[in-house]
């Protein structure tokens, strides 16, 4: 029999605990990873809900501008009176307040019915173009809003152009 180094068949106790730790290291970075990575899903998949809502209301309300008989202007750039094509019609509103987007239904048989559209808007406003040579008669209106989501830490700023199409 030769004297000589035994044959190790095992690891030794500090093999182990050094290959523990390393383990332990890469799996915390694999975690904080998958939670930022998650975190990231949930803020994106709640500032596109809020994106679909607004793109919605802006599309009802381009639809009714370009099919309005009258746009009425006032000073005030956070709202939008619609006179709309028919006599026995009602007018509507569209109105931001309070980071909130609201659809008033004026009738003349009662008071104003109030619809939220679009909650969670950090700023709107409506911008006015008159017809040429007539000042009273509006011909375009630009619509842009900032959408936030639930948390209001990230924004996305929508626009549209709807042309009255009585006024061309």
């Amino acid at each position: 029999m030769e004297k000589g180094f035994p044959i190790r068949s095992a690891f030794t106790l500090m093999e182990v605990l050094i290959s523990m730790t390393i383990l332990a290291v890469l799996m915390t970075a694999v975690a904080v990873a998958f939670d930022a990575s998650m975190k990231n899903y949930k803020d994106n998949e709640a500032l596109a809900k809020q994106m679909n809502i607004a793109r919605a209301a802006l599309l009802r309300m381009t639809n009714d501008i370009r099919t309005a008989r009258e746009i009425v202007v006032n000073a005030d750039s956070t709202q939008c009176r619609i006179a709309s094509n028919g006599d026995d019609q009602p007018d509507i509103i569209y109105r931001f307040d309070g980071n909130v987007l609201y659809l008033d239904v004026c009738s003349s048989s009662g008071p104003p019915i109030h619809y939220v559209l679009c909650e969670n808007i950090a700023e709107m406003t409506f911008t006015w173009s008159p017809v040429p040579g007539q000042p009273s008669l509006v011909r375009n209106v630009r619509i842009t809003m900032t959408v936030t989501d639930e948390s209001s830490q990230t924004s996305k700023k929508l626009a549209a152009a709807a042309v009255v199409r009585r006024n061309l």
